[in-house]
Order: C-alpha cells, then sequence, then structure tokens
C-alpha cells in the first residue's frame, strides 16, 4: 500500500517507464494491414466453437522430420506430438494441416494464421514451429506467439573417424568438405565465413536428411544445421557438438506457436497447455521418443 504522496508519484513514474520501454520495443515499425476482412476463413476460430464442433486444426509444416511428416498417411514428429497433447487439454480432437514453407515466417503466418493464402489452402486455428522473436511480433501484429516448448541451436554432425580426436569447428573446412540444407542460415554462414574462404568445400542438399545420409556415406565429413535435425540423422558412426560460432549472431532460437490475435482465450489456453506439458514432463518424453534431446524453452 502506497502511503505518501511521494510513494504515490514514485509509482506512477515507475508504471510510465514501463510503458514507454514496452513502446520502444516496437519503436520504428510501421503498423501492417488490419485483418478485419481479410479472410474468409474466420469461422470457428475461437475456443468456445472450437469445443463446440470438437475439432483444433494446427498448421504444420510438410516433409520436415523429426517435428511433422506423414509416414503412410500417419502424422509423425516432435510437432505432431505437440499439437494432440495441446486437443487433449482442450478435450477436442486433433487434426492436422500439412503446408509448405514460403519465403519467410512473416509469410507463413499471413498465408497459414491471419489471413490465408491467395490461391488454395486456408488459415488453421494454431500454427507450430514459429520462431519466439520480439522483431517478429512487432512486424506480425495480427498473430500472438506464445507456447515456447523448445530451444533449438545449430551444431556439427561429424564422422568419428575423420576427427578421432577434436570435433571439428568451421575453421577445418578450409580443407574438409561439409554439408548443409541449401538456403539455409548454415548455409550462408559457412558460405561467408572467413570472406568466403570455405565455399568451394560446402556441399548443399535439399533436406537435412540427405545431407545426413551423405555424412553416413562417406561423401562429406561434417554437417552444419538444427542440433535436431542432425540428431534424427545419426548412426553409430556419427557425433555431433556445438562449438562457439563466430560472428553467428543467431545460432540459437526459441519455438513456440502462433495464434490469431482477436482469438486471445485461445492463445492463453493453448499457452497454459504446452507450459503444463513442459511442468510435467511430457514435451521432454516427446522428444526423447524421437531420439532427441530436449533444451527447454527460455521464457
Amino acid at each position: 500500500m502506497i502511503k505518501s504522496a511521494a510513494g504515490l508519484c514514485a509509482a506512477v513514474l515507475a508504471l510510465l517507464a514501463a510503458s514507454a520501454t514496452a513502446q520502444a520495443r516496437c519503436e520504428g515499425f510501421v503498423p501492417g494491414p488490419k485483418p478485419q476482412n481479410a479472410s474468409r476463413d474466420i469461422v470457428g476460430q475461437d475456443l468456445d466453437q472450437i469445443q463446440e464442433r470438437g475439432f483444433i486444426e494446427f498448421a504444420v509444416y510438410e516433409d520436415f522430420a523429426p517435428y511433422s511428416w506423414e509416414e503412410k498417411g500417419r502424422p509423425r514428429g516432435v510437432d505432431i506430438e505437440l499439437g494432440r497433447i495441446i486437443a487433449e487439454a482442450l478435450e477436442v480432437e486433433p487434426r492436422f494441416n500439412f503446408v509448405a514453407a514460403g519465403e519467410n515466417v512473416d509469410a507463413d503466418l499471413r498465408n497459414y494464421v491471419w489471413k490465408g493464402p491467395i490461391v488454395g489452402g486456408r488459415v488453421s486455428n494454431v500454427m507450430i514451429h514459429v520462431p519466439y522473436d520480439s522483431d517478429l511480433s512487432c512486424r506480425t501484429e495480427q498473430v500472438v506467439l506464445t507456447g515456447q516448448y523448445f530451444n533449438e541451436k545449430i551444431a556439427i554432425a561429424f564422422r568419428r573417424d575423420a576427427y578421432p580426436e577434436d570435433p571439428p569447428v568451421p575453421a577445418y573446412f578450409r580443407f574438409d568438405l561439409v554439408g548443409v540444407e541449401n538456403d539455409t542460415i548454415a548455409d550462408f554462414y559457412l558460405s561467408s565465413f572467413a570472406g568466403g574462404q570455405l565455399r568451394a568445400n560446402v556441399r548443399r542438399y535439399t533436406t537435412p536428411e540427405e545431407a545426413m545420409a551423405a555424412l553416413a556415406q562417406g561423401e562429406v565429413k561434417a554437417v552444419m544445421g538444427p542440433k535436431s535435425q542432425l540428431e534424427h540423422g545419426l548412426t553409430a558412426d556419427l557425433d555431433i557438438h556445438m562449438p562457439p560460432l563466430l560472428g553467428f549472431s543467431t545460432s540459437e532460437w526459441t519455438l513456440g506457436v502462433a495464434v490469431n490475435h482477436r482469438y486471445r482465450p485461445l492463445a492463453y489456453a493453448v499457452g497454459d497447455a504446452v507450459r503444463a506439458a513442459f511442468e510435467n514432463g511430457r514435451l521432454q518424453t516427446v522428444f526423447e521418443d524421437y531420439g532427441l534431446s530436449y533444451t527447454p524453452a527460455e521464457w
């Protein structure tokens, strides 16, 4: 309880300072278009309607092991299991819309969360596997980022017989072949490292699975990429480590989910379900079931 005028003034100033800090976080971002009439897919999005109809739709990336893919028509992956956990908490059935990745995350949020694609497809109630990023939140005000569930990191997988003593660091790839998924941050990083001195030894593959298969067959000596995707392709002859990466501005990031900003109660319920799954150990079990190590999200 504030017992004096001075104390009241101090409290007000503190609130104003906090407000100024919150506003400064998005300072410089021009507000985007408002989505009131942006989409015809606006029915069945709020929490009450979802529970009344008995199912919730999740947008997940297609062909994206170990997170989301189809095997003989059956959805599989960490993100699929997370969707099932959320649906269970809401007491509804989970349904999964497998979507293609766009040019960037902003486009994916526009196409699958708040507006809808220009041709074909539709928005979903929740999109899984969205990086929890302050700048992204500011420039894509039509969505709520919540439900942080995992902290991803860039790592290097390598052949034990190629590096029996010391695991490789990027400088080794001036002489040794290294695989990456094409057009990813690992590709960009290695291609520009040391003024482009590694570029001739970078081998690009369509998917991380292809890169890890090439590593297992001895076509390259190492592969760089997200740790979980490398772990998914590990064999007995391979190992993984995470060395310091000089000049790598985004070598780790937190993953969460996205919900249309108009449906805050749904966002709160989804966030609560994810947090409960972390606290009771179910999230860690899901990762372990797919042979992955679990790094908690940094809330």
